[in-house]
């Protein structure tokens, strides 16, 4: 099948922000909920998107939340975060072979150029959208259908690529292939569970996907 875009997500799949995601979570909710939340607890808030969280948390301060993890998050990311192998190397031959590339994420537009910027990578990517893109997040399929449209391409040559099952379910319910990526922090037992149409095991392996190589 032939492949034109790969859209992905960004937190855990291109970056791995997983320590600054559960540290900020627990900055916040050690303050208001002293001992309630452990950094096991504060994987399940990976993926959901803030507003989604913090409405089922902490209802009715959705927003005075959302700023405390924002400021706390900025002031830690670039400490925080570090590499996956081979992830920029890839994403510039993909590019190279002209593989349309987009990120489609529940994660703030402004996160979002924070993140490409220590990625490095932001020239790459010929769409970009986040959460304050959309009505509806991952795992509605109104993120994903924008991002084709926006690249111009069909379902059929799209694959989308996570780590999580927000962006499966996000695949699946916008009718293109999925793809998860065996680096998630929660696992490729967790993610096998939704059935993507590949597992990476590594970043490398959409070189050959793309190529239409049997793996």
């Amino acid at each position: 099948m032939k492949t034109t875009a790969l859209l992905f997500d960004f937190d855990g799949t291109l970056l791995n922000t997983n320590e600054l995601i559960v540290q900020t979570f627990m900055q916040i909710f050690d303050e208001k909920f002293p001992g309630k939340y452990s950094t096991q607890d504060c994987l399940q808030f990976i993926g959901p998107s803030l507003q989604q969280t913090f409405d089922e948390i902490t209802p009715g301060e959705t927003d005075a939340m959302i700023a405390k993890y924002k400021e706390w998050n900025a002031a830690n990311h670039d400490a925080l975060v570090t590499g996956y192998d081979a992830v920029l190397e890839t994403l510039e031959e993909l590019h190279a072979m002209g593989i349309k590339l987009a990120i489609v994420s529940t994660k703030s537009s402004e996160g979002l150029a924070r993140g490409l910027n220590v990625l490095k990578a932001a020239h790459l990517f010929e769409v970009i959208v986040g959460a304050d893109d959309v009505e509806h997040v991952k795992p509605h399929p109104e993120p994903v259908l924008l991002a084709l449209e926006k690249l111009g391409v069909s379902k059929e040559e799209a694959i989308m690529i996570g780590d999580n099952s927000h962006d499966i379910e996000g695949g699946k319910n916008a009718g293109v292939r999925t793809a998860g990526v065996a680096w998630s922090a929660k696992g490729v037992d967790y993610l096998n569970r939704y059935e993507p149409t590949y597992m990476l095991e590594h970043m490398r392996d959409l070189i050959d996907i793309v190529k239409g190589v049997e793996r």
